[in-house]
C-alpha cells in the first residue's frame, strides 16, 4: 500500500542539470530518512545522498558539491538536483525511504522501481 515513484531522468549532456524526483504515496504516517542510490552497468548499487526528517544531509564523495538532496514534508517528495553531470554519473538512481505506514508498520530502505539517468554527448 506504500509506493515510492521515482520521475525525471532521462538523457542530458555532461556539464549539464538533472532534478529527479521521489514521490512516496498511499498508506503513510510518517517518513525518517530518504535517499538516494544509484546503480551503474556492472557496478553494485551505490549510495548517493540522504536527507533525514530533521533535514540533515549526508552525501558520497563522488557526488559532493554537485548534488543537492531535498524534500518537501508536506508532499512527501524527495529530491535530487544533479549539476555539472558527468558520464560516471550515468546509472539507474533510485530512491528509498524509512516509513510508518499508518497500519504501524515500520519499513525500513523501502525501495523505488528506479529512474534511468544517461550522461552522453
Amino acid at each position: 500500500q506504500v509506493q515510492l515513484v521515482e520521475s525525471g531522468g532521462g538523457l542530458v549532456q555532461p556539464g549539464g542539470s538533472l532534478r529527479l524526483s521521489c514521490a512516496a504515496s498511499g498508506s503513510i504516517f510518517t517518513i525518517d530518512a530518504m535517499r538516494w542510490y544509484r546503480q551503474a552497468p556492472g557496478k553494485e548499487r551505490e549510495f548517493v545522498a540522504t536527507v533525514t526528517s530533521g533535514g540533515n544531509t549526508n552525501y558520497a564523495d563522488a557526488v559532493k558539491g554537485r548534488f543537492t538532496i531535498s524534500r518537501d514534508s508536506a508532499k512527501n517528495t524527495v529530491y535530487l538536483q544533479m549539476n555539472s553531470v558527468k558520464p560516471e554519473d550515468t546509472a539507474v538512481y533510485y530512491c528509498n525511504a524509512d516509513l510508518w505506514s499508518r497500519e504501524m508498520i515500520y519499513y525500513t530502505h523501502y525501495w523505488g522501481q528506479g529512474t534511468q539517468v544517461t550522461v552522453s554527448s
